[in-house]
């Protein structure tokens, strides 16, 4: 059992292993803590901990959800590198066309979509996807236009690239428009040491214009907004503003990160984790020179999604963080701050991808795999349309 320091962060027994999605790691053997989940929730009868959920068909390799603003209609990425618009007043699924040449490999493929401040205008989306290239992989974002009515996209432009290319893993390339900015969360492709450099792209939470320059401003006049980075597979923002990262760790240390600017987040000189090896890192510490986590997980969830919740659907889940565990195969709630806490959890059953809120507050899931369900859930009591449906329950 590894050593815990006394610091300030928070660590919760969830049930799950390192392993990463198309990888296939040993179980994890971090060091295990008592758990908090569910005592504020629990002693307040207001907040929602049960709801009901309803399927709504299958995807192949479900990646990233995006409700359209402005429409009735729901996008949906597949990392095989196909892309669908779900009309949600009629379920009818559509395939979109005009998408870019994909390399949909390991963790690689179609990846992230969003849609655009001036979506509503002019269609505008960013995607992220994974190319092939001469030295492997290489993670590509770019904006398009979306022609609803046709089911198609047009003028399609790449404005930024992973630098250097590799191979399939670590890519993250998780997209948050905020502020009038395009952050971009790079992973450190399994190369682990090129996350405390300023020399590439890679290992960082990146600050871009909308159309892919390096922002003006930015701490080291590069790309970069934050370094030391794993693999931030979730990113946004609360109320205040703050932007959030939640980041899969190496065998334990899974981790959810308020992100400042010009912070080190420590990888992979500093982990709660260790190597999949079994060799050992060193624990963040006070002094250490870097931003540690707020809250993070030991053994493993596998955080592949980050949503904080702005609805009043679920009574007490505003401006609370919601992270789908890929081998945690759970949903967790946490109250944000440093240190965070988490509240809730939910054993689902499957391994979950994404998190996305419609615009009546529902939450919608899509699960990982090759035939992953698309879910809608609702409080309990208030009844849901569609097939399998059935009442989930906190665990603890």
């Amino acid at each position: 059992m590894r050593r815990l320091l006394a610091l300030p962060v928070t660590a919760f027994l969830l049930a799950g292993c390192g392993a990463e999605p198309a990888e296939t790691a040993p179980p994890g053997n971090g060091a295990t803590v008592s758990s908090t989940v569910g005592e504020s929730a629990a002693a307040d009868s207001g907040v929602t901990r049960e709801f009901s959920v309803a399927e709504h068909g299958t995807f192949a390799t479900g990646w990233a959800l995006a409700f359209l603003p402005g429409t009735d209609q729901l996008l949906i990425s597949e990392r095989r590198g196909a892309l669908q618009l779900r009309d949600q007043s009629t379920g009818q699924v559509t395939e979109i066309t005009g998408l870019p040449q994909v390399h949909a490999h390991g963790q690689a493929g179609l990846h992230d979509i969003i849609p655009g401040p001036t979506f509503e205008q002019d269609g505008m989306i960013y995607l992220s996807w994974v190319r092939p290239h001469t030295n492997g992989a290489q993670g590509v974002v770019g904006r398009a236009y979306l022609d609803t009515a046709n089911h198609r996209l047009t003028g399609l432009q790449e404005i930024w690239a992973q630098t250097p290319a590799a191979g399939n893993g670590h890519l993250s390339l998780r997209l948050l428009v905020h502020e009038g900015y395009l952050y971009v969360t790079s992973g450190d492709r399994q190369e682990m040491t090129p996350a405390q450099e300023n020399e590439t792209n890679l290992g960082s939470i990146l600050r871009l214009t909308l159309d892919g320059r390096p922002a003006p401003g930015n701490p080291w006049g590069t790309e970069q907004w934050t370094m030391g980075h794993r693999n931030p597979l979730g990113i946004a923002t609360d109320r205040q503003g703050r932007i959030w990262a939640s980041e899969m760790g190496p065998q334990g240390g899974d981790e959810l990160n308020l992100i400042v600017e010009g912070d080190n987040y420590g990888w992979p000189e500093a982990s709660m984790g260790v190597h999949y090896n079994g060799d050992p890192i060193p624990d963040h510490a006070p002094g250490d020179g870097f931003h540690g986590p707020a809250a993070w997980w030991v053994p493993s969830i596998s955080p592949g999604s980050l949503l904080i919740y702005s609805g009043s659907l679920f009574a007490g889940w505003e401006d609370t963080a919601l992270l789908g565990g890929l081998s945690g195969e759970k949903i967790v709630r946490v109250e944000l701050g440093e240190p965070a806490r988490v509240v809730d959890e939910w054993e689902m059953g499957a391994r979950i991808r994404a998190l996305a809120e419609a615009p009546d507050g529902a939450l919608w899931v899509l699960e990982d795999g090759p035939a992953g369900r698309l879910l809608e859930l609702r409080p309990a009591g208030e009844g849901v349309q569609g097939e399998g449906s059935g009442v989930k329950q906190p665990v603890g």
